[in-house]
């Protein structure tokens, strides 16, 4: 199923906005930044939990992170909670008494944790990588919220991210 939230518009992700670059992590978590794309987790949970009802399934799973993210409401426990509420009410199978549960086993890790993790379960990060504004070749632009935090990330996990950078300034290798 294709899900093109461009025709929402309303963010740096999936509109014409800049895409911030050169933030501090402290300026990082503070607000709700441009690059925020209007209920996009709202949108993917509405869509996973009508899948859910029709397969039996109760139990849903969201990669989201309330400790280094980017200030998006959609990303803290508040908005799954409330979503399981929701959930209740708004399908056949909630008011018929089944309970959904959202579990989000990377809620309460630091980017740090997370990389951890994936090293632990053999990710290939190389493989990866979490830029806003890529290059035309496909290379993390190195100065997007999103490259900032994962460089912090890897760095605080005492790790090398491997993934190529097209600002090396900011990838930490000048």
């Amino acid at each position: 199923m294709d899900i093109d939230l461009r025709a929402f518009g309303g963010s740096a992700l999936t509109g014409e906005v800049a895409v911030p670059k050169d933030r501090t992590p402290a300026d990082i978590g503070t607000g709700v930044p441009v690059t925020y794309v209007p209920a996009r987790n709202l949108v993917f949970l509405s869509i996973a939990l009508g899948w859910a009802e029709v397969l039996g399934a109760r139990d849903l799973y969201l990669g989201v992170n309330a400790l280094d993210y980017s200030g998006y409401p959609d990303c803290r426990p508040e908005f799954v909670r409330a979503f399981e509420q929701l959930a209740r009410v708004a399908t056949r199978a909630g008011i018929e008494g089944a309970m959904f549960t959202i579990h989000t086993p990377l809620m309460a890790f630091d980017k740090a944790g997370i990389i951890g993790l994936g090293t632990s379960l053999g990710v290939d990060y190389s493989l990866t990588h979490s830029c806003y504004d890529p290059t035309p070749a496909g290379e993390a632009c190195g100065r997007c919220d999103a490259c900032v935090l994962r460089l912090k990330g890897f760095r605080e996990a005492g790790l090398v991210d491997p993934v190529r950078y097209a600002a090396t300034r900011a990838a930490g290798t000048s």
